[in-house]
């Protein structure tokens, strides 16, 4: 089942120097038919003014990935992580027991990024974070995993959910496939695509449960983001 999540429809909201948009229920009055799949309970796309960001807050036990679209992320935590993550780039955050972190958009430019959390297969352990680059030239026409909890997926950033994030560019015309054994969520990032002949166009959010196969082909230059989650 494809259930088509519009843009016009996602929660958010504009405060100056975010805005953002909520594929999943976050604030009270967010869309109640967004519920969360599995593990799977955030998915913000958020879009960040220069010289401003999400001050030193805190977390515990959850997963979160940042994949950034546009701009450079600055990240800090009480953990002693610190560093740059730049657009097309991942990091994740594992809270573990506890992590206090800031998010800042450092630079000139307006910095867009996916925030995407996920809870862990199970409570507790060391809070981490960690990033690495991702050349999109690496998933031109083909699935990248970017991010997992899955024994198989050694080079991918380490999380501890069963879930696999993953990204693919493809050209005007491209067909990918993907075999799904979980329930999963599919946002183009620009452009628009079908997916089992259901056209999603960027901004937009597609859940998918009780579906075994997807053939993605892109009416526009695009790149795509999943989760799956197990």
């Amino acid at each position: 089942m494809l259930e088509h999540r519009f843009k016009a429809d996602l929660g958010g909201g504009d405060y100056g120097w975010l805005k953002a948009r909520h594929h999943f229920k976050v604030t009270p009055d967010g869309n109640p038919a967004h519920r969360p799949l599995g593990a799977l309970v955030v998915w913000n796309d958020d879009l960040i003014a220069p010289d401003s960001g999400f001050p030193m807050h805190g977390h515990e036990n959850m997963e979160i990935v940042s994949y950034v679209l546009e701009g450079t992320v600055t990240h800090r935590d009480s953990a002693g992580g610190q560093g740059l993550t730049e657009s097309g780039d991942v990091q994740v955050m594992s809270a573990g027991t506890g992590i206090r972190h800031e998010e800042r958009n450092a630079q000139g430019v307006p910095l867009r990024l996916f925030q995407i959390w996920l809870r862990p297969r199970e409570n507790g352990g060391h809070p981490r974070w960690g990033s690495r680059p991702f050349p999109k030239a690496g998933r031109a026409g083909q699935w990248a995993v970017l991010a997992s909890g899955m024994p198989d997926d050694q080079s991918a950033l380490q999380i501890r959910a069963d879930a696999r994030v993953l990204g693919a560019t493809l050209k005007a015309g491209q067909h990918l496939s993907y075999s799904m054994t979980g329930q999963g969520y599919l946002v183009p990032t620009l452009g628009a695509v079908t997916v089992n002949g259901m056209t999603v166009e960027a901004g937009d959010g597609l859940a998918i449960t009780q579906e075994t196969q997807l053939a993605v082909e892109a009416i526009d230059d695009t790149e795509v983001i999943l989760v799956e989650v197990f």
